[in-house]
């Protein structure tokens, strides 16, 4: 699935400093009536049954009702079955895979193609007999991140005798990060008895033992160990009996080092500092936030630092460890958004650049399209028209190859592939709604940096594009369907898919769809796109709010699921749109079930019915553009910065338009400090003291103003909002709970007075 949506498999299916914040106690809220859908039934509805019923919750969807629908996420389609987590210092090119459930580091997959092999594999065991580690779910913890988002990994393992501690995290520094070093370290829990500990490591050549470090024939080092390992020749393995306090590290290269290395308990807590510094400064650069919910802290915090792991000096890949470990055009686009969104705008510069070095012939008008509406969104987050200019030889063929393969007689683009991974021939809705976009918004850029000429000409262009993409749009939908469906292949008769998993178009339709939904081709709020809409709610193609599919082939054929990121164009047009609640459906199912527990991993995609009692399966994890799927849902459920006017310019900042209800029970607090919108950083500070009648925000606006600025206060329920006051004045309030702040570009203080219903 990538681009154009490729859909290979699926499935059953700050920038941000989020600080975690005390627990604090939101809403609770008692089931919903009547009985909730099973799974099956969920699966067979046409409609997001547990998405309708979410909504109808007092204080709309949360994280606790998704929780326990379905088991989490644990299995992947390789041999070593538990999802991994990839280990490395901040956009390394070497990384490490660490099995989730602690088992071993750089386990081997023997899955081609789709899983890589790197490193030599080193299995742990414990116990005499011994038994694998993490090898009885009954008996082992979920892994945890280190304050909950930090990515040094704690995985506890119960013992007949003890419980045994592992602790694993990839150091930052350059001589460790370069060779994908993952360092390992073993401890008891206090007071319970002692076990033994084996790591044994899985190569072929004949091992030796030199300087306390396992080598190779070349001398080469392929894991280094503190004092208390015992080497065992024959089995080619390191023992450690643990007793007490006593601690066993071991530092492991995916790439062999070329000299000996000292490892000790004092070089791993060194180690395990730096990291966390190294880290914690990344998301210190990036925007501070802090919601009501430690849950969406971390998930946020861990998010962004998965991106950075997965990522490749400049490259922000899909993926590490498998087939995907490659840019996507229109994925990976996203992800830099995304990380724009957080604050992390002085990388967003080298990282713009691969991607419009990026080429792909097979969808070379999708990429060339959202190359130009990547290109555009960065000029306004960033307003840099030096950069523009100077990557001007990578971006400008993408406007001549629009302009120059347009049909005489259709107006169209020349027909290209369905999708990615289908290769039938077609007028394309997507590829042609997406290039007229990139179009229109370069033009509204480069009119933006003076250019006038150029971008009018260009604008004129754009405008008669559309109107023969309108003009095959009409002719091809299926009007007699409910609602009327609107076909990716124009002019071809392409039947309304149902349900749309129904077969493997229909899946792809549903992927495909949200990005002719993004492309506002047919106008906002338009009839077409309220069809559009329509058609992918009530036929099947969205579940707890995100987008549906079935692969038709392959290992995981007819395994129904969903896919998280195909669904970001989805959601932001249900946040300009206003349908809060349906968003917060999404926001909220991915993070229940779209991530794995604890360490906030997803795929490409995840299965409903996949793995077992104790976990389902993800595709391909970890997944880079899956993270920054929620992340931009978390950032526009608060700061909204639309073209409400539909010329390509930014003009409507809407803020706290989008966030749930219980974010403002009382005693709630949300900081937003220094995010970047398309208009200037904004910050914002919220106190929720409804049990007072009075909720109080200090706000600093962006110092470009926006023609319209909105700020909502979406109280929750059993509150009703009396009136606002905005620096002791009062105003009016705009549908019951906004103010109108528009043009204003100082520091200010908006209070809101609540009283019981």
């Amino acid at each position: 699935m990538r681009a154009s949506c490729r859909l290979i498999f699926v499935v059953t299916i700050e920038i941000v400093a989020c600080s975690t914040i005390s627990a604090l106690a939101v809403a609770t809220e008692p089931p919903s009536s009547p009985a909730l859908s099973t799974v099956q039934e969920m699966i067979a509805a046409r409609t997001d049954v547990w998405g309708d019923a979410a909504m109808r919750q007092p204080n709309g969807p949360s994280f606790k009702f998704f929780k326990d629908l379905m088991p989490p996420l644990r299995w992947v389609n390789a041999e070593f079955r538990h999802y991994p987590i990839v280990l490395s210092a901040p956009r390394a090119r070497k990384k490490a895979r660490f099995e989730s459930n602690g088992g071993a580091v750089n386990p081997r997959a023997n899955k081609k193609p789709m899983w890589f092999e790197d490193g030599d594999p080193i299995t742990f065991e414990v116990g005499n007999p011994s038994e694998p580690f993490g090898g009885d779910l009954e008996r082992l913890s979920q892994p945890e991140y280190l304050d909950g988002f930090l990515p040094v990994v704690t995985v506890r393992y119960r013992t007949k005798g003890a419980t045994v501690i592992e602790e694993a995290f990839a150091p930052a520094v350059e001589s460790y990060a370069a060779r994908g070093t993952a360092m390992v370290r073993f401890t008891l829990a206090k007071g319970v008895g002692d076990e033994r500990i084996q790591a044994r490591i899985g190569s072929e050549d004949a091992l030796h033992v030199a300087d306390s470090c396992v080598q190779n024939p070349k001398g080469e080092t392929l894991v280094a160990f503190s004092a208390g390992w015992k080497w065992d020749g024959e089995l080619k393995a390191l023992v450690a009996d643990l007793k007490g306090d006593a601690t066993t590290e071991l530092a492991i290269f995916t790439k062999p080092n070329s000299s000996a290395t000292r490892v000790s308990a004092e070089e791993f807590e060194g180690q395990k500092k730096a990291c966390v510094q190294s880290w914690n400064k990344l998301l210190d650069d990036g925007t501070k936030l802090i919601t009501p919910e430690p849950i969406v802290n971390d998930a946020c915090r861990a998010l962004l630092v998965g991106i950075y792991m997965l990522t490749v000096n400049d490259r922000l890949n899909y993926s590490a460890g498998n087939a995907y470990a490659k840019l996507y055009e229109g994925e990976c686009g996203d992800t830099l958004r995304s990380l724009m969104m957080f604050g992390h705008l002085g990388d967003a510069p080298a990282m713009l650049k691969p991607l419009l070095q990026f080429d792909r012939k097979a969808t070379r008008f999708h990429v060339a399209g959202h190359k130009l509406q990547l290109l555009s969104y960065f000029y306004w987050m960033t307003r840099d028209g030096h950069t523009v200019r100077e990557y001007e030889t990578l971006w400008r063929p993408s406007v001549d190859l629009i302009l120059a393969s347009r049909e005489s007689e259709s107006g169209l683009l020349p027909k290209d592939n369905y999708a990615g991974d289908i290769a039938e021939q077609v007028y394309s809705l997507n590829s042609n709604a997406n290039c007229w976009r990139g179009l229109r918004d370069v033009a509204a850029m480069l009119e933006d940096m003076g250019s006038v000429e150029e971008a009018e000409n260009l604008r004129k262009t754009a405008a008669e594009y559309r109107e023969a993409i309108l003009d095959a749009a009409s002719k091809s939908i299926q009007m007699d369907a409910q609602p009327p469906f609107v076909p990716v292949a124009l002019l071809a008769d392409e039947p309304a898919h149902d349900p749309l998993t129904a077969t493997r178009t229909g899946s792809y339709y549903d992927l495909i769809c949200p990005y002719v939904i993004g492309s506002e081709i047919f106008g906002q709020g338009s009839k077409q796109e309220d069809w559009l809409l329509g058609y992918m709610q009530q036929h099947g193609g969205i579940a707890m709010g995100m987008v549906r599919t079935m692969p038709a082939q392959g290992e995981f054929k007819d395994t129904p699921g969903v896919v998280p990121l195909y669904g970001i164009r989805y959601q932001l047009a249900l946040l300009r749109r206003d349908e809060r609640e349906k968003a917060l459906v999404g926001f909220y199912g991915q993070l229940a079930q779209g991530m794995t527990r604890g360490t906030f991993i997803g795929g490409e995609g995840t299965r409903f019915l996949g793995g077992d009692a104790n976990g389902r399966t993800l595709y391909l994890p970890p997944n880079a553009s899956t993270n920054a799927a929620w992340l931009v849902a978390l950032r526009y459920l608060l700061i909204q910065d639309w073209d409400l006017d539909e010329d390509g310019k930014p003009d409507t900042l809407r803020l706290l338009y989008g966030v749930p209800r219980s974010w403002l029970v009382d005693g709630a607090h949300t900081t937003i400090d220094d995010a970047p919108t398309m208009f200037g950083p904004v910050s914002l500070d919220v106190s929720s003291k409804v049990s007072d009648g009075l909720v109080e925000m200090r706000l600093a606006p962006p110092k470009t103003a926006a023609k319209q600025m909105l700020l909502r206060a979406p109280v929750p329920a059993g509150y009703q909002i009396e009136s606002v006051e905005v620096d002791g004045a009062k105003l009016e309030l705009v549908g019951g709970n906004s103010v109108d702040l528009s043009r204003r570009t100082k520091p200010t203080v908006v209070r809101f007075r609540v009283r019981r219903d």
